[in-house]
């Protein structure tokens, strides 16, 4: 499975660990079951998602705008002021195996999640 992760800018790494930590334990899921987190190219200079992410071991992969907008998210996002469609939902789809959402984006204060396989 692969997380889809958004956040506002200047996110600390405690907020993303609970955001997840969150959602996993509400869908009944282990970190193991996570294959890689994904993002937009404008994340990728987060300190608190990627210190976040190297704190669970795992990889994430941050995707060109053009990735993300060949999906159409099932949620409304606010990204669109970025000429995004979404973040969460489309970059979790984008690399998921069976392109399939199982948990449609959700909000967890500064953090924004959504799960594909």
């Amino acid at each position: 499975m692969i997380i889809g992760i958004g956040a506002r800018r200047g996110v600390t790494e405690q907020e993303v660990l609970d955001a997840v930590s969150a959602v996993l334990s509400d869908l009944n899921l282990s970190m193991s079951d996570i294959d890689c987190f994904a993002s937009s190219v404008l994340k990728a200079d987060e300190a608190g998602l990627l210190s976040a992410v190297q704190t669970l071991g795992k990889e994430i992969r941050f995707l060109d705008d053009d990735v993300l907008n060949e999906t159409d998210p099932e949620s409304e996002s606010e990204a669109g002021r970025f000429g995004l469609k979404g973040v969460a939902e489309p970059a979790a789809l984008a690399l998921s195996n069976h392109k399939k959402l199982i948990l449609k984006k959700q909000v967890y204060g500064r953090v924004t999640i959504a799960i594909a396989e």
